[in-house]
């Protein structure tokens, strides 16, 4: 009876597994037309490169993470791998750092759809006014998600193949044009990034890359709602990175060749340099406005109620094992968590409004790529010790990975040659926000530390059974 109670409290199982995919997805696909001169002053002209070698880079660890999802069938991703694998206390960071990519998402998404809306509608809003309208948009969202999670993830998959249908056809709209041309890919290396400690920019550039490859992770935190056998999140996980990959490869193949890398980042100095070329190089009005709606309202749409979903229920996971206070369990009639959404709607409402006095917000974003690999890396080395620990846990888990622990190794190497490249360059701001997340994260580590789990265990069901760390 106790279990009945427990099971119609708590998350339900529902999900079929192509909504955990554009769960997984839509939190990937996020920033292609509104960063895409950032990520243009990063690699230039061989930017759809940098996203090919990316996809390849990020494979490796994302086969990994399909492997670990089969084990454990309840929501927390990291914090259970590396609780497992290493012990609690690094269960706790790992989960803390990916957290710091996942939680810069919202209120940097919703700043950026304010901005397109005041840029696109000649408004001229002064920052007071986009903020106002980022907080509108947040509270949307937060409402939104005490919603069903049928309603949550059905709205996302919408926006999501919206997104995908356009940016594919403004790929190929770019090819037809009659101003595409090869000469523009000529230099394909030229970056605006300054070679550090010997390494070029253009390497730098692409290990920044990362930024907009980190969601795959989400799946994890959706499990415990699959309604679905567990192997198959692989499909999900590997699904969702092969066709980001595939379409920022094959976008900015097409985006480079429409002119030269000082042209097209002169238009796009701040932001949506793709939609200015449209307008200012080939003379377009209409097509500019539909991809703008498609891509930057729906598409960043799609990237928030991914990441806010996953962000509940890791929260939700912590209290469920003892990281947090049980209170962060409790779920409304629709089972959806309730303080956990309280909680992050406080958190980007606070981001949001500090954006207004200091640059704190935007140094915090220029680390969240370096807080992704480090919990990447982590994991990796979790991965690791369970498998060297409980190997007759595979003993039918159709995602073990092939090449074994090398291919675990190579991952756990790429995502710390990807987070050291990631600190290079980074200014003072960057480290002194970065400091204040952690440091935030280390008060409440020490209060679990000195306080809570003097009384009371950390509980992760494992495939042996549920067993105490």
């Amino acid at each position: 009876m106790g279990n009945n109670k427990e099971k119609k409290e708590g998350l339900q199982k529902s999900l079929a597994l192509i909504f955990v995919y554009t769960v997984a997805t839509g939190s990937i696909f996020t920033y292609v037309s509104y960063w895409d001169s950032v990520f243009f002053n990063y690699c230039g002209a061989g930017t759809f490169l940098a996203f090919a070698l990316m996809s390849l880079a990020i494979l490796p660890v994302a086969l990994v993470y399909s492997e670990l999802s089969s084990l454990f069938h309840t929501a927390g991703g990291e914090l259970i791998y590396n609780t497992v694998g290493l012990n609690k206390h690094i269960g706790f960071l790992a989960s803390w750092l990916i957290m710091a990519a996942w939680i810069s998402v919202p209120p940097a998404v919703v700043m950026a759809i304010a901005t397109y809306i005041s840029r696109t509608f000649g408004l001229a809003l002064n920052f007071e006014s986009i903020m106002i309208i980022g907080v509108i948009i947040l509270l949307l969202v937060f409402f939104m998600s005490l919603q069903d999670i049928q309603f949550l993830v059905k709205a996302q998959a919408f926006c999501l193949f919206a997104n995908i249908t356009g940016t594919v056809l403004t790929g190929l709209l770019l090819l037809c044009s009659g101003h595409w041309s090869f000469s523009n890919l000529s230099n394909m290396f030229q970056t605006n990034l300054t070679q550090i400690n010997g390494i070029p920019g253009w390497i730098i550039g692409m290990a920044l890359l990362i930024t907009p490859f980190f969601g795959f992770e989400t799946v994890p935190q959706m499990v415990e709602e699959g309604d679905f056998p567990i192997s198959n999140t692989k499909k999900a996980i590997c699904g969702s990175v092969l066709t980001c990959g595939t379409i920022y490869t094959f976008f900015f193949f097409c985006v480079a060749g429409l002119d030269s890398f000082q042209t097209l980042l002169a238009g796009g100095k701040d932001g949506f340099m793709t939609i200015t070329a449209m307008q200012q190089i080939l003379g377009w009005k209409i097509w500019p406005l539909i991809y703008g709606l498609l891509s930057i309202l729906l598409g960043m749409t799609a990237s928030i109620l991914g990441f806010w979903m996953s962000i509940v229920r890791m929260l939700y996971a912590m209290g469920k094992k003892n990281f947090l206070p049980a209170i962060f369990t409790k779920v409304n009639k629709h089972s959806q968590p309730i303080v956990p959404n309280i909680f992050l709607l406080a958190i980007t409402l606070t981001f949001v409004l500090i954006q207004n006095a200091t640059t704190f917000m935007n140094d915090f974003f220029n680390l969240m790529s370096f807080g992704c690999a480090c919990a990447y890396a982590i994991t990796m080395i979790s991965a690791i010790s369970i498998r060297s620990q409980h190997k007759d846990w595979y003993k039918n888990n159709k995602n073990l990975v092939r090449g074994g622990n090398f291919t675990r190794l190579l991952a756990m190497v790429i995502m710390v040659a990807i987070a050291y490249f990631c600190t290079l360059g980074q200014g003072r701001g960057s480290w002194i926000s970065f400091g204040v997340y952690m440091g935030v994260g280390v008060l409440i580590w020490l209060w679990m530390v000195c306080v809570r789990w003097r009384k009371t265990k950390v509980l992760i069901e494992t495939p042996a059974g549920e067993q105490e760390f």
